[in-house]
């Protein structure tokens, strides 16, 4: 990886009490590529297959998603702002993750793209039109960029709550009765993936797509060995962006770990939460606020058993804000909330986990026995 030359006087550091209690120290990665071949806008949509169609569409609208296209074999969803659609499924013989689709920032980045890396810029079925270039990842996940021809347009909003606030009362003579329906999704946020070839990978989006560093974490007393998680933004220059668009971590995985969807306010999500309890889904950790990020949070499983989340109160972060560090821990996902999950950290004991642990500490990627232990010293701290 080419890395940035990191011009102090410039940047933003944590010890000004931004984000982060610690900086990176000299030598460690700086967390930007110096010459990236694009710099993506943001994620686009998320691309799945399953089985039943009609069973996803129904927790879709029970979890948020308005419906942007159905067909026989494809079920595309959205959110109320006006843009792409966030989620694609298609039918397929079993549920799985399929990747990503980030959004060029404009349409010369796909050509630029495509010469850079021996691909091809195609037309794409999506509503209203579409060309994409389609890479591989080095864990493996096939990611596209694509360029939309035209943007859905904007759809009604939930409306965030007028709140009294200590000595600040803008509501007088009126109740709080938020209903109790779904949470209306505005827009996708972000994807979490696990990769056993973390470095590699996380190279690999700061060269190709122009991405950038929010927070790094690292196993207590491995500081040296590097980062094992990433949170990473795209990078728009001076204007604000999500804290992370993609996140990545070590583990003896690859996969898809979670997605996050934005909803107006805290009572969205809470009145929404209790829709989907009502109606028999199966909550995976929450209500609560991060740390790295702060979004308040509430993650649940689909009928897939796939996690999503839905998210609001986010922090954003322009370019000139260089990468905290924190060492990883189970008790700093969160500054409230209930205590996590085993379920949200995927530590539950199956065959199914113990040969994908096996046959991680025998393959050539970064996860050997003094990780292991580390990242489940971590996920019980």
């Amino acid at each position: 990886m080419s890395h940035t030359p990191v011009n102090r006087a410039d940047l933003q550091t944590p010890h000004q009490d931004l984000h982060s209690e610690l900086g990176a120290l000299r030598g460690e990665h700086p967390g930007r590529s110096r010459n990236p071949i694009i710099k993506v806008a943001d994620l686009a949509w998320l691309e799945f297959e399953k089985p039943d169609l009609d069973r996803a569409e129904v927790f879709a609208q029970d979890f948020g998603f308005q419906i942007a296209a159905r067909t026989e074999r494809e079920l595309w969803l959205r959110g109320t702002f006006a843009d792409s659609p966030c989620m694609v499924i298609r039918r397929g013989q079993a549920s799985r993750f399929v990747g990503p689709a980030f959004r060029a920032a404009e349409r010369a980045d796909l050509d630029r793209l495509a010469r850079a890396t021996g691909s091809d810029v195609r037309d794409i079925d999506v509503p209203g039109g579409g060309q994409a270039v389609a890479l591989l990842d080095p864990s493996g996940f096939p990611v596209r960029v694509v360029h939309c021809a035209e943007r859905l347009p904007a759809l009604p909003e939930q409306r965030p709550l007028i709140l009294n606030t200590g000595a600040e009362n803008r509501r007088a003579n009126a109740t709080q009765r938020p209903p109790r329906e779904p949470s209306r999704i505005q827009r996708l946020g972000h994807v979490v993936l696990e990769t056993r070839v973390f470095m590699r990978a996380l190279d690999w989006y700061l060269d190709t797509l122009g991405m950038i560093v929010s927070d790094f974490l690292f196993l207590d007393g491995q500081r040296q060995r590097g980062p094992t998680m990433a949170f990473i933004r795209c990078d728009q220059g001076s204007l604000p962006v999500d804290h992370h668009t993609l996140a990545l971590h070590l583990g003896p995985g690859t996969g898809y770990v979670h997605s996050a969807y934005q909803v107006t306010d805290l009572d969205a999500i809470a009145a929404g939460g209790e829709y989907l309890a009502e109606r028999g889904y199966r909550r995976s950790w929450g209500i609560g606020r991060h740390i790295q990020g702060s979004q308040l949070f509430d993650y649940w499983r689909d009928p897939d058993r796939f996690m999503l989340e839905h998210f609001a109160d986010g922090d954003l972060f322009s370019c000139d804000l260089e990468p905290g560090w924190a060492p990883m821990s189970a008790s700093g996902l969160a500054q409230w909330g209930p205590p996590v999950t085993r379920d949200f950290l995927g530590a539950s004991p199956s065959p199914a986990k113990l040969r994908e642990v096996m046959h991680a500490l025998r393959g050539d990627n970064e996860l050997d026995p003094a990780r292991l232990l580390g990242l489940m010293k971590a996920m019980s701290s």
